[in-house]
C-alpha cells in the first residue's frame, strides 16, 4: 500500500486531491491544469499573476508545461487505492452494476469511478470534485456555466458571465476558493468564540450549581435547627405544662383538705350546739324553779362571739381562694420567651471592634475581630472616646431594627459582653451602670449585669459560644447559648434613648466576634 506522504506529494495545493492533467509552472511547481487555470483567470483582471505557491509574480499569463510523468505517477497511485468507501455516490456510466464515485464532473454534470476517471476529458471547463449527488448545483442557475467566484456584495455565487455581461458586473467578487477559505476562515473564529462562550457558560452552570448545593446544605442546616429548635420549645412547653397542672392539682388538693378539715370541725361544732339546743328546750318548758336552777350544764355558757370564733371566720375566709401567684409567673416567663423566639433565629451580622476606643491593656487583632488582654500596656493616645481599663467598643452603632452577633469565650475565664450606649462614662465598667447591659464570666459564675446589680443564672452554660440580639424597637437584648439546640439564657426590657454599641471586655484570653 502506498504511503501517507506519497498522497501528500501528488495532490495539488490547491484544490488538495490528487493531479488531474497536472501541469508545471516555470517556477518548478505543480497544479492539476484546471485549478491553476482558474486562479490565473482570476488574477488576470488585475494583470499580475503569482504562482500559488511560492509566490512568484509573472508579467504575463505563465505557460503551463504538461507532466506527464506526474500525471502516469497519479493515475497509478489511484488505481492502487482500496475500494473507496461505499459514499452511495455511484458512478455515472457503470450501469451494469453500481461502482463507487471517487469524483464528480461540474461541467458534465456526472460522477466518476476511477475507470472513467482515466479516460475521462481533460478540457478546462471539465472540472473536477469530490463526489457530490448534485454536480449540477455548481452550475449557475443563469448561465449554465461553472460557480468559480463569489460576489462580496450580494453575498452569492457566480460564474464568469455574471461578472461580464450579468447584473454583478462592477461587484467586488472573490474566487470561490479565496471566498471558502474566509468564510472558513470566520466560521473557525466563530467557533472558537461559540466555543469560549460554552465553556463560559459551563463554568457559570458549575458555579451556579455549587451555589445550588451551598443553599440546599445551608438550608438543610437551618431546617435542622428549627427543627431542633421547635423541639426544644416544644419539650419546654410540655414541661411547663406538666409543672403548672401539678402545681394546679396540689393547690386544689391543699385547699381541699384544709376545706374539709374545717367542714369536720363546724359538723362538730353544729352537733353540740344542736345538743345544747334541745337541753335548753327542754328546761324552758319546765315549771319547776328548782330543777332549772340546780342544772349545771346550762351554766357558765358565754352565747357571746368568742375569739375562737374569730379564728374559726379567718380560717375560713383564708381557705377556699385558689392563689394564681405561681401559675402567673410561670406564664410570664413563656410569654417572654415566646417574644423573644424571633430574635434567637435571626442571621447574624458582622461587626468590627473599633481600635480608637480600646483601653491600653486590649489588644486588637488586624481583622478587627479579636480583643485580647496585652501583657505590657499599649502606648495608645489619651482621647475621650477611649476606655480606661479592658474594654473596646464596635465601630457600627444600632439605632434601629433587629440585630444579633455571636462571640467566642474559649480562650477566656473572666470576660463580659453586651451592649452600652456611647454616652457610657469611660472609666465604668459594663453592667455597673444604667447605660450597659451585659452577660458575665467570672471563673466558674455566669451573671447577668445591669445598674450594677448581679444576678447568677440558673443554669450554667456548657459552650463557649454565645449570640447577642437586639431587636431596638422592641426594647429587648437577649443572650443565647449556642449549644445543640440553642438555648436562651436571659433578656434584658428596656426603652433605648441612644444607639447601641456591642462591648466587650476582657479579664483574661482574648474573645472574638465569630459572624
Amino acid at each position: 500500500m502506498a504511503s501517507p506522504d506519497l498522497r501528500d506529494d501528488l495532490s495539488c495545493s490547491i484544490c488538495l486531491n490528487i493531479y488531474t492533467d497536472p501541469v508545471t509552472l516555470r517556477c518548478g511547481h505543480n497544479f492539476c491544469r484546471e485549478c491553476i487555470d482558474r486562479v490565473l483567470d482570476t488574477q488576470g483582471v488585475s494583470g499580475l499573476y503569482i504562482c500559488p505557491e511560492c509566490r512568484e509574480e509573472f508579467q504575463e499569463r505563465p505557460v503551463l508545461y504538461s507532466a506527464r510523468a506526474l500525471r502516469n505517477i497519479a493515475e497509478m497511485y489511484l488505481h492502487s487505492q482500496p475500494v473507496p468507501e461505499d459514499t452511495q455516490i455511484y458512478c455515472s456510466y457503470c450501469v451494469d452494476s453500481p461502482v463507487p464515485a471517487i469524483k464528480s464532473c461540474l461541467h458534465c454534470e456526472s460522477s466518476l469511478c476511477g475507470k472513467h476517471l482515466k479516460v475521462h476529458a481533460k478540457s478546462p471547463e471539465h472540472v473536477l470534485s469530490n463526489p457530490t449527488n448534485s454536480p449540477g448545483n455548481r452550475k449557475c442557475s443563469i448561465h449554465k456555466k461553472i460557480v468559480e467566484y463569489y460576489c462580496t456584495k450580494e453575498r452569492v455565487c457566480i460564474c464568469v458571465y455574471c461578472i461580464a455581461v450579468g447584473e454583478h458586473k462592477g461587484h467586488q467578487v472573490e474566487s470561490l476558493d479565496e471566498a471558502f477559505e474566509k468564510k472558513k476562515e470566520k466560521l473557525r473564529k466563530d467557533l472558537e468564540m461559540m466555543t469560549s462562550k460554552k465553556a463560559w457558560a459551563e463554568k457559570q452552570v458549575r458555579s451556579l450549581e455549587e451555589r445550588k448545593a451551598d443553599v440546599e446544605d445551608k438550608a438543610a442546616g437551618e431546617i435542622e435547627k428549627v427543627a431542633a429548635l421547635f423541639r426544644d420549645i416544644r419539650r419546654e412547653l410540655e414541661e411547663l405544662e406538666k409543672r403548672v397542672l401539678r402545681e394546679v392539682s396540689m393547690e386544689e388538693k391543699k385547699i381541699s383538705q384544709s376545706v374539709s378539715k374545717l367542714i369536720k370541725q363546724l359538723e362538730i361544732q353544729k352537733d353540740e350546739l344542736s345538743r345544747k339546743m334541745s337541753h335548753v328546750e327542754e328546761l324552758c318548758k319546765t315549771t319547776d324553779p328548782m330543777s332549772v336552777l340546780k342544772d349545771q350544764n346550762s351554766d357558765g355558757e358565754d352565747l357571746c362571739h368568742t375569739e375562737q370564733e374569730d379564728n374559726m371566720d379567718a380560717m375560713i375566709l383564708s381557705e377556699g381562694d385558689f392563689y394564681e401567684n405561681s401559675i402567673t409567673v410561670r406564664l410570664h416567663k413563656l410569654s417572654d420567651f415566646i417574644k423573644d423566639f424571633p430574635i434567637c433565629i435571626q442571621q447574624p451580622e458582622g461587626v468590627l471592634l473599633d481600635e480608637e476606643t480600646a483601653a491600653n491593656y486590649i489588644q486588637i487583632s488586624k481583622d478587627l475581630k479579636t480583643a485580647s488582654l496585652s501583657a505590657v500596656k499599649l502606648d495608645r493616645p489619651e482621647t475621650p472616646k477611649r476606655f480606661k481599663e479592658y474594654r473596646v467598643l464596635s465601630k457600627r452603632s444600632f439605632s434601629s431594627g433587629r440585630h444579633s452577633w455571636e462571640v467566642d469565650t474559649s480562650n477566656s475565664t473572666s470576660w463580659r459582653v453586651g451592649l452600652c450606649y456611647p454616652s457610657m462614662d469611660r472609666k465604668s465598667y459594663i453592667g455597673d451602670n444604667k447605660y450597659s447591659w451585659c452577660l458575665q464570666r467570672h471563673i466558674h459564675a455566669f451573671n447577668k449585669m445591669h445598674e450594677n446589680k448581679l444576678t447568677p443564672l440558673l443554669q450554667k452554660p456548657t459552650s463557649h459560644k454565645f449570640r447577642i440580639c437586639l431587636d431596638y424597637e422592641a426594647g429587648r437584648i437577649s443572650f443565647y447559648e449556642l449549644c445543640d439546640p440553642i438555648r436562651h439564657l436571659l433578656t434584658f426590657t428596656i426603652t433605648f434613648t441612644e444607639p447601641l454599641h456591642l462591648v466587650i471586655a476582657v479579664y483574661d484570653g482574648s474573645v472574638t466576634i465569630t459572624n
